[in-house]
This record gives C-alpha cells, structure tokens and sequence, in this order.
C-alpha cells in the first residue's frame, strides 16, 4: 500500500491556487501540507481542495503573512496549533492522518522564521527569533509518539540549508542568513535532539547537490542554479524502512507566476 507527503512553501495560496490544483490533480500525493498561505482561516479555498478530493483540512492562517494548512485524501485527526517563542505567527500544525493499513502518522508542518539579512543576533531581532524557534523545536521528539502507536513526520519550510550540498555554493553563503554555522548547527543539534531522521538525504546522498528554492532575484534562475534546499522532510525511524523514494518537482520553479519553492514528496510503501 502506498502513501506519499508533499511538502510546499507556496508564497499566497489564493494567489497561487492555480497551481496547487494541478499538482494534486497530476501529482496526486495523499497529504499535501503548504507553507507560507498568506490567508485566513475564513479566506482559505477549502472548497476547491474539496472538489478534488482533499475533504480533509486543517488551517492555521492569518492575514497577509505566514500561515500553514494540511489537505488530505485520508481522514485527519486531532489537529493542534502551537506558538513557539511566546508569538502566534501562525507557523505550525500538526494532525495525525489515518494512513493505510491502519498506520497512524502524526504530521509536523512548519514554516520557520527567515530571520532577516542580517546574521547577528544582538543587532536583529529577527535572527534571534529565529535560533530560538529552532532551539524550542527540540521539545519534538520522533519517538515520543510511538509509544502509542503513532509514527511521525516533519515537514516544511526550515528557511536552513544544513549541509554543504544543501546550496549553491558553501563558500559564499557561510555568512548569508540560511547556511551560516549557527543556523546550520542549530537545526543539525534539533534533529539529532528529536531523533529525526532526513527523508530527503537518505535517499538523495549528501555527496549531491539538491535545492528546493531558487530565488526571484535572479533573471534565469535555472541557468544560475543559485539554489538552496530550504524545506525539508524528516520522520521517525521506524518510517525510513519504509520510504521507497522522495521527488524533487524541480519544473515548478518555471511555471507561470510561480513560488520560489518547489513541491518535495516523500513515497513510502507500507
């Protein structure tokens, strides 16, 4: 039986619902969780998600920034909303979905701070915020839920390229907010904290180069390839027996009116 997660920063989901409809109605994952939907519960399409199948949805949105959801073929349940940090930016939500053969798999999404251009977190704020996200995200444990019954998975825009891999080039980043040591550290120390295990590198070896997002700034971004893999998919243990490979939609980048992420998708056979 077969299962499979997408993961998406789509930078304004009613801006880009065009074409999240035609990934689900061609790529057909069973979960799709968004990042970034700019949108409020109330304003969130559910009803065209509906129409394709996804009868499942859990929301938690606001006005103009940040903001997740979880869409689902299969049913969801209890959906839960944590503010990290003290501040209600609307960055996360998890629900358990009721995957086949009876699995049950609690979903992380997460949309972590960008923290701003500059890396120093006496004089920005923004950076600080954000290595104290990631600091606080190690109180998710993988295993913690197993125990009853309960795999895991995390997934989202982490706004961190850990590994020298992870970007275009490692030597020009270093001191560029994504991939300087504190980050890279911070996020490395979170997943082994959690014992996470990163979907996407145990299939793709970290030998290779592999980005996720391609910024607007540049005027051929496919030629440049000045990417960097900026979302993430991370399980429990017990689901990497399981994962039978993760794709990369790399063509996104170049539709019409795109976000500067692409959809990752994890396949799993159970």
């Amino acid at each position: 039986m077969a299962f499979s997660i997408t993961t998406w920063n789509i930078n304004s989901v009613r801006l880009r619902l065009p074409l999240v409809q035609h990934f689900l109605e061609t790529a057909r994952p069973d979960v799709l969780c968004l990042q970034e939907t700019k949108c409020p519960n109330d304003s969130f399409p559910s009803t065209a998600f509906r129409k394709l199948g996804y009868e499942h949805i859990a929301i938690h949105g606001q006005k103009g920034y940040h903001g997740v959801a979880i869409l689902s073929r299969l049913p969801l349940s209890d959906d839960q909303r944590k503010t990290y940090c003290e501040i209600d930016h609307t960055r996360n939500i998890s629900a358990v979905v009721a995957a086949p053969g009876g699995r049950r798999i609690r979903i992380h999404n997460f949309y972590v701070p960008a923290g701003g251009d500059e890396p120093d977190r006496e004089i920005n704020p923004k950076f600080a915020h954000k290595l104290d996200f990631i600091e606080e995200m190690k109180c998710l444990h993988a295993e913690a839920e197993q125990a009853d019954g309960i795999s895991s998975i995390l997934v989202g825009d982490l706004n961190i390229a850990p590994l020298e891999t992870d970007v275009w080039s490692h030597k020009q980043l270093l001191k560029v907010v994504s991939h300087t040591p504190v980050e890279t550290e911070g996020l490395v120390a979170m997943q082994q904290a959690g014992g996470w295990v990163d979907l996407i590198r145990a299939h793709i070896p970290p030998e290779e180069k592999i980005f996720t997002w391609w910024s607007y700034r540049a005027q051929d971004w496919d030629a440049a390839d000045r990417g960097r893999r900026l979302d993430h998919v991370w399980s429990s243990p017990d689901l990497l027996p399981l994962l039978t490979r993760v794709d990369v939609l790399r063509e996104a980048r170049g539709w019409e009116r795109p976000s500067d992420h692409v959809p990752v998708t994890a396949h799993f056979a159970f």
